[in-house]
């Protein structure tokens, strides 16, 4: 595995592999890695002759009072994962490579970017688009790969790209969560252990959701009641949305009569969850 920080590095590692016919896959991260990121490169790797991770954990992202500074971080940890996973060239850039002094440039996908975590956390898609497009034409990637968890950023992304006309595919990879049914996420690391038994209550709440349409249930009222007292039970939650909408425009739901999707952000402890489930009537 080969490791740059600097552009011309990058432009020149990709450079060699589009001169010997390599396909690219690009899997953009904030680092602190762990299985879900893991299942990425794994699907890079199937699926193309040259996998590319990057490391950069995105201030333009954070909002003011958001965990910017005590993000997690492991390096060592992170790029020994990727060589065991099959990465071929990480790259780390520095701030100031990717934000140059003087940088103004910012990337709105309008609407869909505006609600569930976009209105909780004012700006974020903005910086996400903009990093991610940004690295995608240092990287020029033939398929880039996200996890679904986020599923609203993966929807971001993929507008951006169609709209914008990107020549890539963007791929949504499957949940990867813990046995007990807890997405995988960095953030976990912030629940205390109570905190941390008691939030696969998200995940049942969200399986619960998915059985109950199959069974017909169909008012999105009820589902989202039901999901809030499974969580209203977790110590120190707070829930941020229970949301109910069209899988393909994040569209409210008030009746399930299409594929949908539920999603929850909430609060617990000092932890932000995210989770979803799609919901097939």
């Amino acid at each position: 595995m080969k490791t740059v920080s600097r552009i011309d590095l990058l432009r020149k590692s990709i450079g060699q592999a589009r001169s010997a016919g390599k396909s690219i896959g690009f899997v953009p991260t904030m680092g602190f890695l762990h299985d879900g990121h893991y299942s990425l490169i794994d699907r890079a790797r199937r699926d193309n002759g040259l996998v590319v991770v990057s490391i950069f954990v995105n201030p333009m992202q954070f909002g003011p009072s958001e965990d910017l500074a005590a993000y997690p971080r492991n390096l060592p940890g992170d790029s020994s994962g990727c060589m065991k996973h099959g990465t071929d060239l990480l790259f780390l850039p520095q701030e100031d490579a990717v934000y140059p002094k003087g940088f103004s440039t910012s990337v709105e996908v309008s609407g869909i970017s505006e609600t569930l975590c976009g209105k909780s956390r004012p700006g974020h898609f903005r910086g996400v688009a903009t990093v991610v497009l940004k690295l995608f034409n240092l990287v020029q990637p033939d398929r880039a790969y996200f996890g679904l968890k986020d599923f609203q950023q993966f929807l971001v992304i993929s507008r951006m790209v169609r709209d914008l006309d990107l020549n890539l595919e963007v791929i949504g990879c499957p949940t990867v969560r813990e046995p007990d049914g807890l997405a995988r996420s960095s953030r976990n690391v912030y629940l205390t252990p109570e905190q941390r038994r008691e939030s696969c209550r998200i995940s049942k709440a969200l399986f619960q959701a998915r059985d109950d349409v199959k069974k017909g249930e169909a008012q999105a009222i009820n589902i989202k009641a039901m999901i809030e007292k499974h969580i209203t039970l977790i110590p120190d939650s707070r829930i941020d949305y229970i949301s109910i909408c069209d899988a393909d425009s994040l569209e409210e739901l008030e009746k399930i009569d299409r594929r949908a999707v539920v999603l929850v952000a909430c609060h617990v402890g000092k932890a932000r969850l995210i989770d979803n489930i799609l919901l097939n009537p």
